[in-house]
């Protein structure tokens, strides 16, 4: 599995010959300008919540590859409204998919879409594989919660939210890293504007002494479970 960085909490992932695009927010992000959406191959996007650092690529990226939308029902309604074709899921659901199990999990947050309707509850998602499990947060304050995941299966990579103020900071998503039992993590949520602008440093560090790692991708860069 690859997961390649696209800036604020947008990934893609490579994974059992799909690709997958989770929340893309690109094209008004600065910090991802050298990222093209046009090139982006999608088979699938995932959308933890309907917030517009979150969705405002869908229909572009929907639109020409003609990928299916997996979020909760209220987004996925939203979109199959618009066209696009779309597979609804809610909190606590699996559904196995050609390139793996996907779980939408509990986050605790707001959805709404840019024009202020309701966007449904926002969820994360536990991406089961053959080439490795991984557990994507979305959007979310730490909960008790989290102590589920590795109940259903060993989590080989957590992707976890750390700019703070809109989400968890660093020293919660180190309790979150334990909550989950994973020790290798994707730092998402952070630095694209001035409330969630963080000190790598000072992560990295604070992880480490945790006994884990931190991984703070430069925009584009990958990473592989």
């Amino acid at each position: 599995m690859r997961i390649r960085f696209l800036g604020h909490a947008a990934l893609s992932i490579e994974v059992a010959g799909k690709h997958i695009v989770v929340d893309p927010f690109i094209s008004p992000n600065e910090l991802a300008k050298d990222i093209d959406i046009a090139s982006l191959e999608a088979d699938y996007i995932l959308i933890t919540h309907a917030h517009q650092d979150h969705i405002v690529d869908v229909d572009a990226i929907a639109k020409r590859t003609g990928a299916t939308i997996v979020s909760n029902y209220e987004i996925v309604t939203h979109y199959g409204k618009l066209g696009f074709e779309g597979h609804p899921m809610n909190h606590g659901g699996s559904w196995q998919f050609d390139f793996g199990r996907l779980t939408f999990t509990n986050a605790v947050h707001t959805s709404s879409f840019p024009d202020g309707t309701y966007g449904g509850q926002p969820g994360g998602f536990i991406m089961e594989t053959d080439e490795g499990n991984l557990y994507i947060a979305g959007d979310t304050a730490l909960t008790m919660d989290m102590k589920l995941v590795p109940m259903q299966c060993k989590i080989d990579l957590a992707v976890l939210p750390i700019g703070d103020n809109f989400t968890m900071g660093i020293e919660s998503a180190v309790i979150a890293a334990d909550f989950v039992e994973c020790k290798r993590i994707l730092g998402y949520h952070y630095d694209t504007f001035g409330y969630i602008e963080i000190d790598h440093k000072k992560a990295k560090e604070t992880f480490k002494n945790a006994g884990k790692e931190l991984s703070l991708l430069p925009v584009g860069d990958i990473i592989e479970v």
